[in-house]
């Protein structure tokens, strides 16, 4: 009877475990201090490296990236040795900083080492991207920057107003995914805002069968997109082959209208 009990408990603890676990959504962030940058103001951005649950706030240790840059112009740039550790929340972060020289858009990018997620028994590699405008040009965003799958944004990723629809397509390998599955979520920068229930915290939508989808951000700030598959891929934790869960992430912020 006491073995059956001591059973029971452990299963429903695994499950709340489970439960919270899925309830918070992970997220690599790249989020520049400004995504559009003009002649009259400053000519620099901070870069602020995270991985994170943006609307709950809670923090994993991030270990320094395999791959960091900016694309421009057809041509990836590595900025990876520019990276300086943080402690956020007792947790291993990344800043640095980048100074624009000519006009055009730079898609910023990482490629994390794999972090172990114990609740879900599996890795998780986020491959990241966020757009900063510079100088007015407004040329380049739409490129693929050739990572192991991407969000390639249908609509420019800036100088975007609350409430207007974002557009991306979903792909894997340089191919398109079918109906793949997007989180979406709301970075809570100030933590002043709580969920009505578990599921404001985390929006999932569906891409269409050429990969596209949709989304209306319905608040000023950053927002984020993380397209999931599987993508095939097997590491070994401690000798036992894991699967990876291989998310595609793009991050945009949207403005409120200023009045005059």
């Amino acid at each position: 009877m006491k073995k059956s009990s001591i059973a029971i408990a452990a299963t429903l603890i695994t499950i709340l475990v489970l439960g919270i676990s899925q309830a918070f959504a992970h997220f690599q962030m790249i989020i520049p201090s400004q995504n559009i940058v003009i002649q009259e103001g400053k000519r620099s951005v901070k870069l602020d490296i995270r991985f994170t649950h943006p609307f709950e706030g809670h923090m994993m240790n991030m270990e320094k990236p395999d791959e960091f840059g900016v694309f421009f112009r057809g041509k990836k740039h590595d900025l990876r040795n520019t990276l300086t550790p943080v402690k956020i929340d007792g947790k291993q972060a990344w800043k640095t900083s980048y100074t624009f020289k000519r006009p055009g858009d730079y898609i910023f990018y990482v490629s994390p080492k794999a972090y172990w997620e114990p609740a879900e028994d599996k890795f998780i590699i986020h491959y990241t991207k966020t757009v900063v405008d510079a100088y007015g040009l407004e040329e380049g965003w739409d490129e693929e920057v050739g990572l192991k799958t991407e969000i390639i944004p249908l609509v420019r990723p800036y100088g975007i107003y609350t409430g207007q629809l974002f557009r991306g397509i979903v792909k894997l390998d340089g191919k398109p995914v079918p109906y793949a599955e997007i989180e979406v979520e709301w970075y809570n920068a100030a933590n002043k805002y709580k969920a009505p229930s578990p599921p404001y915290v985390t929006h999932v939508i569906k891409a269409d069968k050429n990969g596209v989808f949709s989304f209306a951000m319905p608040k000023e700030g950053w927002w984020g997109f993380a397209a999931l598959s599987d993508g095939g891929k097997i590491l070994k934790y401690k000798g036992e082959p894991k699967d990876v869960e291989l998310g595609a992430v793009f991050w945009v912020y949207v403005h409120d209208m200023v009045q005059k």
